[in-house]
């Protein structure tokens, strides 16, 4: 690595990627090229560009890229049409960023001449995997750098010595020692570590930053529709939104609700188990909202293959394949699978719940005449269910007549 001569950071501004910025000019003796992704994380990223410059990063090295929409177009929604959760939980928002910001960062290697990308993932982590899986998905010749897998600083209060020795602002609120870590996206808020870690222990609300406590949620329920064409979110109460603007509001509407709060204790690919606390407010009311429509647009066969698909696809997300041909495979069909899943859906937001309670599709397969425990008209001839029950009982009595 010691040939190295630009690198591109991963960078947020914050302490860790600071610290790592100048680590990485002292220990390379390279350029610095900072890429910071606006993923709809709520935070102001001027500040990393003033904080970059500060640091002697040159301007034409900075980037930073409102990458929103294209996080949803091309990311979630895609994982949305799976109905994808890690272990039946966990609707993957940190898991699911990993592979655009992998992305970017190799594109500014290849725009800037850079030989090396870099990150600010530690070694007990999954981050440090999807990242890097990723990269060398993309491009397989690129060098990575992981600064927590190579360098001494081993606590929070060697991170601040290397800081304050180099120069490196360190705010007020980053002096103490962090009660938890967290991690933002427009999709999701991940809170792990100090007080989450004991698994017994409930989470303290204070963690909580997306979502009102649902015990306060308001006391009446609000009822909303969400069109969908393709398998894809479209309108959210009948009026036409881009992908990122329609998760926005529906973040919005989940806040207010006290919806998509989870705990939970989960495998890391590295191999030990992680407790963590998501809030997934938009994401969870969209997550219900595009099974429901699948329920009257899906073919049984289809509908139960995608769920056999499922668990498969999410571990795959989990785990940094996003850029893997398996995943691509199992997108390939399940896409397939979304040409007709176009209607809308009613939901009733209460306390923590989004419950579908309606549905419609013009390409809906539910048929009442069939269903219906009125006269159906001939459309449904009982008498046929007789052969179908003796058929699928054969074997089953052949079974009792030899073990008897």
């Amino acid at each position: 690595m010691s040939d190295i001569k630009k690198v591109v950071l991963a960078y947020s501004g914050g302490l860790d990627t600071s610290v790592i910025l100048k680590w990485l000019r002292e220990t390379y003796r390279c350029e610095i090229v900072t890429f910071t992704a606006d993923l709809g994380q709520g935070e102001e990223l001027e500040p990393a560009r003033q904080k970059a410059l500060l640091m002697g990063v040159k301007p034409e090295n900075i980037f930073i890229d409102d990458l929103r929409e294209e996080f949803v177009r091309d990311f979630v929604f895609p994982m949305m049409r799976a109905n994808a959760r890690y272990e039946g939980d966990y609707l993957l928002g940190t898991s699911i960023a990993r592979p655009l910001i992998s992305k970017r960062l190799i594109e500014i290697a290849r725009e800037t001449g850079a030989d090396a990308i870099s990150h600010g993932a530690t070694g007990k982590g999954n981050d440090q995997v999807r990242f890097e899986l990723s990269a060398y998905a993309l491009e397989p010749g690129i060098k990575v750098i992981a600064p927590w897998r190579e360098w001494d600083l081993a606590s929070r209060t060697a991170l601040i010595d290397f800081a304050e020795q180099h120069q490196i602002p360190v705010p007020k609120d980053k002096r103490g020692e962090s009660p938890f870590s967290t991690d933002a996206n427009l999709l999701h808020t991940s809170s792990e570590g100090k007080v989450l870690e004991d698994p017994w222990e409930e989470v303290p609300d204070y963690v909580y930053s997306r979502t009102v406590n649902p015990e306060d949620a308001p006391d009446r329920p609000e009822y909303i529709t969400i069109d969908f064409e393709k398998g894809d979110g479209v309108a959210l109460n009948g009026t036409a939104m881009s992908p990122a603007t329609l998760l926005a509001a529906l973040n919005d509407l989940g806040r207010k609700h006290g919806i998509g709060r989870l705990d939970l204790v989960e495998n890391r690919f590295v191999g030990m188990k992680s407790r963590g606390m998501y809030e997934t407010p938009g994401g969870e009311i969209y997550a219900r909202a595009h099974r429901g429509i699948e329920q009257i647009t899906l073919d049984r066969g289809a509908a139960h293959l995608k769920d056999e698909l499922m668990p498969r696809y999410a571990e795959l997300i989990y785990n940094g394949f996003w850029f893997a041909p398996e995943r691509e495979m199992l997108q390939a069909a399940i896409d397939h699978s979304q040409s007709r899943v176009n209607g809308t859906v009613r939901l009733k937001l209460y306390k923590g719940m989004a419950q579908v309670v309606g549905r419609k599709s013009p390409d809906s397969l539910y048929s009442e005449r069939h269903v219906t425990f009125e006269d159906d008209a001939g459309a449904y001839d009982q008498k046929d269910a007789a052969g179908f029950i003796r058929l699928n009982a054969l074997r089953l009595r052949l079974l009792a007549q030899r073990d008897r």
